[in-house]
């Protein structure tokens, strides 16, 4: 008898504790879907006021475009000089960014749904587009859509919609790769293979790095470039100093002998 009532109240004890767990546990999730709600509201409207930023940058953006045509090779040389970027373009692809007058990144509409990087070409020998644009679009399942300008190249230059053509079975280095490949396949795939889907991983931090780092203020990329080549000269300038000290000394002890 005094057993089976020590074991009623160890599971009259043990149902006490799960009820207060229960309480307490449902208590927090709706303290959580609280904060939740917050959040949401938060992010609508941090994206509201984006928004609203970014039609009084655009103006702005314009006139640094107009100051950019001005210079010669602006975005060449920002991209050169930039320590990731400059690292993914080929000689070729060096020759076609001459080439390159603008680039401008966009929101879309709705600031939560993704946003564009264009690339605007002057007349050149390479291809026929004008812009070459890659586009992010956030769908409502979470996923990312990504698209990108299929490149018409003129006869004889570069290379199908961007794509490096190798013999068959052989793979081409990333450095190898032009940069023109970023605008070719750009969704992954159920069946793609790891290199694969690296190389798309590695594309979409390009775009990271265009859209936050480098198109918010190239001009630190343009004029380092321009810090690097005085610095150079500086340095040549040192040296041509030394050498004609020394032939001073030189001269100054062969007079010194003949006395």
């Amino acid at each position: 008898m005094g057993a089976d009532k020590g074991k009623k109240q160890k599971v009259e004890e043990e149902n006490n504790i799960d009820e207060k767990l229960l309480f307490s546990v449902e208590k927090l999730q709706e303290i959580q879907d609280e904060l939740e709600k917050i959040n949401e509201k938060a992010s609508d409207e941090v994206f509201e006021v984006e928004q609203k930023y970014n039609e009084i940058r655009k103006p702005v953006y314009d006139k640094r475009n107009d100051i950019i045509n001005s210079l010669s090779e602006f975005w060449l040389t920002a991209f050169l000089s930039h320590p990731v970027l400059g690292d993914l373009l080929t000689e070729e692809d060096q020759k076609v960014f001459k080439f390159l007058s603008s680039i401008e990144v966009e929101d879309l509409k709705d600031v939560k749904l993704g946003y564009s990087i264009t690339f605007n070409f002057k007349p050149n020998p390479f291809f026929e587009n004008s812009k070459l644009s890659k586009t992010y679009t956030v769908l409502e399942d979470g996923r990312t859509k990504i698209t990108a300008t299929t490149i018409k190249w003129k006869e004889g230059k570069g290379m199908p919609n961007g794509v490096v053509q190798g013999k068959k079975g052989n793979k081409r280095s990333h450095s190898k790769e032009s940069f023109f490949t970023w605008f070719s396949e750009v969704n992954k795939k159920d069946d793609s293979d790891d290199d694969e889907n690296e190389v798309l991983e590695i594309q979409d931090e390009v775009a990271d790095i265009i859209k936050d780092d480098l198109w918010p203020n190239p001009l630190t990329y343009f004029t380092n470039e321009l810090d690097e080549d005085d610095f150079e000269g500086e340095e040549g300038d040192e040296g041509k100093g030394s050498e004609g000290d020394e032939e001073e000394d030189e001269d100054d002890e062969e007079e010194d002998e003949e006395d």
